[in-house]
Order: C-alpha cells, then sequence, then structure tokens
C-alpha cells in the first residue's frame, strides 16, 4: 500500500475523531473489517489503529476491540499532567501534607541558620553526599531491616533522580527490563528517554507472577527487574517473605539486576525485609522523603552493591552534580531528632483515616489497596469506560486517573487509581461520593 493512502486513512480517522464525528466510545471496525473496507493489509490495518493509538485517540482493550477515547481528557491524565485548577478536587496524584508542617520548615531554616556549618553549605557538596549525611541515612535505613554501610549510600534529588541515576548508571539502551504490567509511570518515561525495552510481567496475587517471569528469562536476554515488593504502586501489594525468596532465587539464578523502588514502604508496618536484604549482592535500593515528609523536599538515596557505587556516583555528577546542601541538611537534622519517624507514623495514621473513607464509600466494589496506603485501585464495571468516566468526573472538578499511565503493556485494563494523599481529609468523602456516584452511572452536578 503507498505511504500517502496509509497517511491519508490516519489523517482521516484522526480528523474525525477531533471533530467529534466519532464520538468517544465509540466502537472502531475491527483490524479485519477495516482492512476489507479500505482494501488493505491485515498488518497495515493494525498499523493504522497503532499509530492512532500513539496519538491518544484510540484505545485497544483485548476482547473488546478498539474505541475512541473521550479527546477533551488530557492524555496520560493522572501522572503527566495532574490537575492544578483552582477548585478541582485532585484524586489524581499524591501530595500527602500534614498540618504543622510549614512550622517545622520555619523552625528548621531558624536552627540552619544559627548553626556552625552554614557556609560550607554555600560549597559544592560531594557527588553523592557528604560522608555525615550518608551514615545519617544508613542509619535509617537500619530501622527499615536494610543493614547497609554509609559508603553503600548516595543521595539524590529524590527517589525519581535516584531512579534516573541508577538506569543511566547500570543499563544501556536496548537492554530488556522486566516490570510488573502495570507499575509506577516515573520509570516508564525514564524508560522511554534511556531507551530500554519493558516487558510486562502479570501480577499472581500480592506479586508478580514468578512463572511469567522465569518464562521470559528464558525467551529473552532480561538485564533488569524493576519492582516494588512493599507497598506497590497502584496496587497496593506487599510481597511475603516466602515470595520474596522464591524473587530472590530467580533473579541469582538469571544473574538480574533488581531495582526496589520503596518510595512507600515507610507505609507498611511489619512489612517483610526489603530485597536488597536478600539480595544485597544484586539489588539497587531506591527511595526519597517526598512522600514521607514532603513532596517539595528533593531529597532521597540509593543502597546500592559497591562495586556499583562509582557508576550510580558519576551519573549523580552527569546529571545535578550534588543534592541542594541546604535541603539535606534538614533531613538530616530531622533523622537524627525524630522527626521523620514521627512524620512517617502520623502520616500512616492519616492514609487508615482516608482509606476508612474509602471502605464506606465504596462498599460491594472491588478495590484493590493496602489499608495504610495513599491510593486506591478501582476496576471499573464492564458497561463503563474510564476515560469516559474521568472525563465525566472531571468536568464535575474532580481529576482521577486512568489506568493508562500505569500500564506498561499492550492491554490497558478499564479501571481508575485514586490519590488520596492530596484532598484535605474534611474534603475526600465528598469527592469520593461523587466517584461512586459515576461509576453508578448517575448524573453528575
Amino acid at each position: 500500500m503507498p505511504i500517502a493512502r496509509y497517511k491519508q486513512l490516519v489523517d482521516q480517522l484522526a480528523s474525525e475523531i477531533r471533530e467529534g464525528r466519532l464520538a468517544p466510545g465509540t466502537r472502531l471496525p475491527t483490524h479485519r473489517q477495516l482492512a476489507s473496507r479500505e482494501g488493505l493489509a491485515l498488518v497495515t490495518a493494525t498499523r493504522v489503529y497503532a499509530e492512532l493509538q500513539v496519538m491518544g485517540l484510540v484505545s485497544g482493550e483485548t476482547g473488546r476491540g478498539t474505541f475512541v477515547r473521550e479527546a477533551a481528557l488530557p492524555r496520560g491524565l493522572g501522572i503527566d499532567q495532574h490537575a492544578t485548577a483552582i477548585g478541582m478536587l485532585d484524586l489524581n496524584f499524591n501530595a500527602p501534607a500534614l498540618p504543622g508542617q510549614a512550622e517545622l520548615l520555619r523552625f528548621a531554616l531558624r536552627q540552619l541558620a544559627a548553626s556552625g556549618d552554614l557556609e560550607a553549605l554555600l560549597r559544592y557538596q560531594p557527588h553523592g553526599g557528604r560522608a555525615h549525611e550518608r551514615a545519617a541515612i544508613a542509619l535509617y535505613l537500619e530501622n527499615r531491616r536494610l543493614t547497609v554501610p554509609a559508603e553503600q549510600v548516595l543521595i539524590v534529588d529524590g527517589a525519581q533522580h535516584g531512579l534516573a541515576s541508577t538506569a543511566m548508571a547500570l543499563l544501556q539502551p536496548g537492554d530488556v527490563v522486566a516490570v510488573d504490567a502495570l507499575s509506577y509511570p516515573g520509570f516508564k518515561v525514564l524508560a522511554q528517554q534511556l531507551r530500554l525495552e519493558l516487558i510486562a510481567i502479570p501480577a499472581a496475587g500480592s506479586g508478580p507472577d514468578l512463572d511469567a517471569l522465569e518464562l521470559l528469562c528464558r525467551r529473552r536476554k532480561v538485564r533488569a527487574v524493576y519492582a516494588m515488593p512493599t507497598l506497590h504502586n497502584p496496587l497496593g501489594w506487599v510481597m511475603s517473605i516466602n515470595r520474596r525468596h522464591a524473587f530472590a532465587a530467580l533473579i541469582r539464578r538469571h544473574g538480574l539486576l533488581l531495582i526496589e523502588d520503596a518510595a512507600y514502604a515507610f507505609l507498611a508496618q511489619d512489612a517483610p525485609p526489603p530485597m536488597a536484604a536478600l539480595l544485597p549482592e544484586s539489588t539497587v535500593y531506591v527511595s526519597g522523603f517526598s512522600k514521607s515528609v514532603a513532596t517539595g523536599l528533593r531529597v532521597g538515596f540509593v543502597a546500592a552493591p559497591a562495586a556499583w557505587i562509582p557508576r550510580i556516583e558519576r551519573a549523580i555528577r552527569a546529571t545535578t552534580w550534588n543534592t541542594p546542601g541546604v535541603m539535606t541538611a534538614m533531613v538530616v537534622s530531622w533523622l537524627r531528632d525524630g522527626t521523620v519517624a514521627r512524620l512517617e507514623a502520623q502520616k500512616r495514621e492519616d492514609a487508615q483515616m482516608r482509606q476508612k473513607q474509602v471502605t464506606q464509600v465504596f462498599k460491594g466494589l472491588p478495590c484493590m489497596r493496602h489499608l495504610n496506603s495513599y491510593f486506591v485501585w478501582l476496576p471499573m464495571p464492564d458497561d463503563l469506560r474510564a476515560d469516559q468516566v474521568a472525563m465525566a468526573l472531571q468536568t464535575a472538578g474532580i481529576s482521577v486517573s486512568t489506568a493508562e499511565p500505569f500500564a506498561t503493556g499492550v492491554q490497558v485494563p478499564q479501571a481508575l487509581r485514586l490519590a488520596l494523599g492530596s484532598v484535605p481529609l474534611e474534603k475526600l468523602r465528598h469527592a469520593l461520593m461523587r466517584v461512586r456516584l459515576a461509576l453508578d452511572g448517575a448524573t453528575l452536578h
């Protein structure tokens, strides 16, 4: 088929969707029907739909077909473009905060101003942080059941920077990375930027399907696995100790690198030891203080095997040179005086209160969540489409995320992911009730 004809068809369908001639939710012809109608090869018809999907105009659903997306809904809703409009109740992006945190900042700044170390903070810092700061992080990790020398801890500009530095240092373009079929969107963006090939592993209970991962490792040359064993985002699971041991054995058997994302791990009390404690020779442990303290506090850390530290440190140097000295000094002070521990305990209580409202409002609906977490995963009933529900809620002043930003495979489930940490507690029930109305098919006013 001539390229011009193929492009003409893509442009024609795109125009019909954007102009509303093909309404949101419209089921398009099957690939075979499109090929027959337009006189195309089946592979070309498939390519037409694939290009429209990349443009964000259609979504393909296994077993159901190809549907027109709601064009007014921002693509990647929930992560790349979270709502900031005045009056919008934000259930798509987590920025958990507690009363009094601003006063903590004022006090910390006054203390810092009175310290004798202030001038040192105006100079360049070591790329991975000063020795006493790395030691403070190492001591903090002991409370997470991870014992690691301070020399194997690097301070970064938040957990996302830790993931980026790790991937830049240890992976190459074209490397295959196994990820959960639903996973943290920030790692998806990072993989696209670094040209890593992500392969989705389905879930099996509270964790990835290890049989599927084993089969993948036999078929492909997998370089690494990205996982969230303790409080998975968005599904909320905490892997059991038995599954962690089986996971560790698989990693060793195939000589893989494990990137363990522990951004929300502080919320899960009495969790098993991190994978980094069970598999110290192959695991890079990444976390930070954005969720446990404040999102604007861009201080994170990486704990890694000694042999990999110089490479990750070079990546830190290449991307940001060093973390901001003032913020790092404040975090270390809060670690030492117990402020971080108190905030983490208070946020666990806050998350529990929010999840109790979820239990009440969504009674009778399937929910996937951890009762200490700041998010909930809501599969859609068979007769509802997530993008249409999200658009209706957005019109009603409620911003939510569809499954699209979290899906790493071809199949995107019809589901909503609700973030509970940004809406004031006194307004949360109202926001959740409006979501429930939308799921029940009621008109929102």
